[in-house]
């Protein structure tokens, strides 16, 4: 086994914990938008997500399968779900018919993909957690 492969477990842990804490900021990103109604492109805000995708190694897997070395966020995207229109006249975005476009995001779904996302990023530490208690426990038995 090469010395790199050695330590592949934590390195896909690590994977995993990077993509899912980006996922986690674009959520909180998208709950501080939740009423916002100009953005930098001018529009209310739209939702937004990530876009995990495999990273494979460039040879074959122990077992024939795919050489999988962790995941990674490939972009952000926008959700191009319309936008509600809301009934507020006095709202200083308000069009002639007193009504309000604003942002796609609904803050129960956001809270699901956060919750999903914490419990996946915990999930990633605790295994990388294991993998050292395991190479600890490999040391001791080493030294005596």
């Amino acid at each position: 086994m090469p010395f790199n492969d050695l330590f592949a477990g934590s390195a896909i842990s690590g994977t995993g914990m990077s993509a899912e804490r980006l996922r986690m900021e674009v959520i909180a990103n998208n709950i501080a938008n939740a009423n916002t109604t100009r953005s930098a492109n001018g529009g209310p805000y739209r939702r937004q997500d990530v876009v995990f995708e495999e990273l494979l190694g460039a040879a074959a897997g122990p077992f024939g399968g795919p050489d999988l070395r962790g995941v990674v966020a490939v972009e952000r995207v926008e959700d191009p779900t319309e936008l509600p229109r809301v009934h507020q006249p006095g709202h200083p975005d308000a069009d002639a018919e007193g009504f309000v476009r604003m942002p796609n995001v609904q803050l129960p779904i956001e809270m699901v993909n956060l919750l999903t996302a914490t419990r996946a990023y915990e999930a990633n530490l605790r295994a990388a957690q294991t993998f050292r208690q395991m190479n600890e426990q490999a040391l001791v038995l080493l030294r005596s």
